[in-house]
């Protein structure tokens, strides 16, 4: 019997609308290093009208793209940065629209969630955010569990091309990628049983 390689499609949710987002960065290293097991594409929340009641069941078209877009992916990951404690408000936004509609873009879809900051924390209280937020019945996907990423003083191990260099954090962020696969891979397993 001939054994093949399925690459998981991941749809990345950028948290930034920075054009200069080390977060952007740190899913473009994983999107390179790690292309024969996560066919990650970026996902951006740059332009997405301010979520309303009023159009909730009749979304805009960019809205309705990005929750197309999002859904058409067999796991999740989500960048996020951390402004002011928590979330930035453009993530925030995309997340509400992700939970409106009755279509539940997210529900039990694998997930796992990696952040940097040029301070020391590395996103972590932004991140206890997310995932409080997540644990909505609406939202709910399944996240990686006992794997957090914060990579704090992102600005030190990465160089002028973005590209991290710091090997502790290339390491650490091979073996996560490894757990999501072995994660997503028992996820599908259990599903099929």
């Amino acid at each position: 019997m001939e054994s093949y390689i399925m690459t998981i499609k991941v749809k990345a949710i950028i948290g930034s609308t920075s054009s200069t987002s080390y977060n952007l960065k740190l899913v473009e290293h994983l999107r390179k290093r790690h292309a024969d097991k996560l066919e990650i594409t970026p996902v951006f929340i740059n332009d997405l009208e301010m979520f309303s009641i009023d159009t909730e069941s009749t979304p805009p078209e960019n809205v309705q793209d990005f929750k197309n877009n999002v859904k058409d992916s067999d796991a999740v990951l989500f960048a996020v940065p951390e402004y002011n404690f928590s979330i930035p408000g453009a993530m925030k936004n995309a997340i509400d629209w992700l939970s409106r509609g009755g279509d539940f873009t997210i529900k039990e879809k694998p997930a796992f969630i990696v952040g940097s900051s040029m301070g020391v924390f590395g996103s972590i209280r932004a991140q206890i955010h997310l995932r409080e937020i997540l644990s909505n019945p609406a939202l709910a996907p399944v996240i990686l569990p006992g794997n957090e990423v914060y990579v704090g003083s992102v600005h030190t191990k990465m160089n002028e091309a973005g590209e991290i260099t710091d090997q502790a954090t290339i390491d650490f962020l091979d073996t996560v990628v490894d757990n999501f696969v072995e994660f997503y891979n028992k996820s599908k397993a259990s599903a099929t049983v």
